[in-house]
């Protein structure tokens, strides 16, 4: 870390890319990704951790961008929803699902279902299922085309 005009410098990986970025003791991941790498999948709702919609993987698991300082992160891999590619399992399950409404919180299901299936290889017990998607709100309440989605992905999983 450098620190210059309040400012720290900070090494990131995010989606397989270092990347360098100014960010004040302050700032948080989210804010980061968006504003500064323009990566806009994560997306701002209440900025307290209970919705979701900000959700990213660190190192393998999904926590909430808007409670993680940029500072915290260096050092960590970080996944976002533009990392998938669209090519992964979960996002083809959502579409065939139609497990989404308006959209906005798509993305971080999508963050959780993938971070779910990366520690699970197979499809867990549904009170397990519940417990991970607990973590995320849906206020156009697509909850059973996403529960729905979380089984197509383990289908599609399987086939490949």
């Amino acid at each position: 870390m450098v620190n210059y005009a309040g400012k720290v410098v900070i090494a990131l990986n995010v989606n397989g890319d270092n990347v360098e970025v100014a960010v004040r003791p302050s700032d948080l991941l989210l804010d980061v990704l968006r504003e500064q790498l323009g990566l806009t999948g994560a997306k701002p709702g209440c900025k307290n951790g209970d919705c979701g919609t900000c959700t990213v993987m660190m190192d393998g698991w999904p926590v909430k961008a808007c409670l993680v300082l940029a500072v915290e992160a260096e050092g960590h891999e970080i996944l976002t929803v533009e990392g998938l590619g669209g090519t992964a399992p979960v996002q083809q399950a959502f579409v065939d699902a139609n497990a989404f409404q308006c959209g906005y919180c798509t993305s971080g299901f999508l963050m959780v279902c993938h971070a779910m299936q990366t520690h699970y290889p197979l499809l867990p017990e549904e009170h397990v299922v519940e417990e991970w998607l607990e973590s995320n709100l849906c206020r156009c309440t697509s909850y059973q085309e996403i529960r729905f989605a979380v089984q197509k992905m383990y289908e599609k999983k399987d086939i490949r």
